[in-house]
């Protein structure tokens, strides 16, 4: 025991170096919320330069678009906003202390999660099929817009495979949560790892809310 009188144990909620529950929730809030405006910072790298290069390619942007499946992308994001949803419920199950509420809502969000990702691959593996992956076997119907549409699909490659790597990593935390959750460790007077890994489930989700409309939609104002 320390003098404080708190386990050492890597598993004790409190840490040594706090001196409150409260106390290290309030350091793990700060420190998600300075990594998120580092995620931002970076996903808004992307979004200049889709605003950069839609400027400079408007016409061969909208001809691009439209080899998008918006009905997918409107199912992702109803998925997407189901799993916000669940993961919502999730977190007011750990505060509440309910475990079995946490151990569904926390799988009902996995499934989710990898449902969105199931997705994706089907249409990425369209992309490949229809020579719409940039490099040297790209191909596009209209040779006048052969150049934007490459670069298009380059970004539309970048935003929404580097969001589908967020995706990847925020079911390995999900998962990890669900463990923790079984063996009971979450409760209301700690679960804090509940409330960030929410946090930064949201921060994906509200990503993609953007990435929908400026890819998919671009072409069918």
């Amino acid at each position: 025991m320390l003098p404080n009188g708190h386990a050492a144990s890597a598993h004790a909620p409190l840490q040594h170096h706090f001196d409150t529950l409260q106390q290290q929730k309030d350091a793990s809030t700060l420190g998600m919320w300075i990594f998120l405006v580092t995620e931002v910072m970076f996903f808004g790298g992307m979004f200049a330069a889709y605003a950069l290069y839609r400027y400079w390619y408007p016409d061969a942007w909208m001809a691009a678009s439209h080899h998008l499946d918006v009905p997918l992308g409107a199912f992702n994001t109803a998925v997407l906003i189901g799993s916000s949803l669940t993961m919502a419920l999730a977190v007011r199950a750990a505060q509440t202390g309910h475990r079995n509420r946490q151990v569904i809502f926390l799988l009902l969000t996995i499934a989710l999660g990898c449902a969105f990702l199931g997705v994706k691959a089907v249409e990425y593996a369209d992309k490949f099929e229809h020579h719409l992956v940039p490099g040297p076997n790209f191909l596009f119907e209209d040779p006048r817009y052969a150049r934007g549409a490459q670069i298009f699909f380059s970004v539309y490659f970048a935003m929404t495979g580097m969001h589908a790597l967020h995706m990847v990593i925020g079911v390995g935390l999900l998962t990890w949560l669900t463990i923790g959750a079984l063996r009971g460790r979450f409760t209301r007077q700690w679960s804090t790892p509940v409330e960030l890994v929410g946090l930064y489930w949201h921060f994906v989700d509200i990503v993609w809310i953007f990435l929908f409309p400026l890819l998919y939609l671009v072409g069918h104002h």
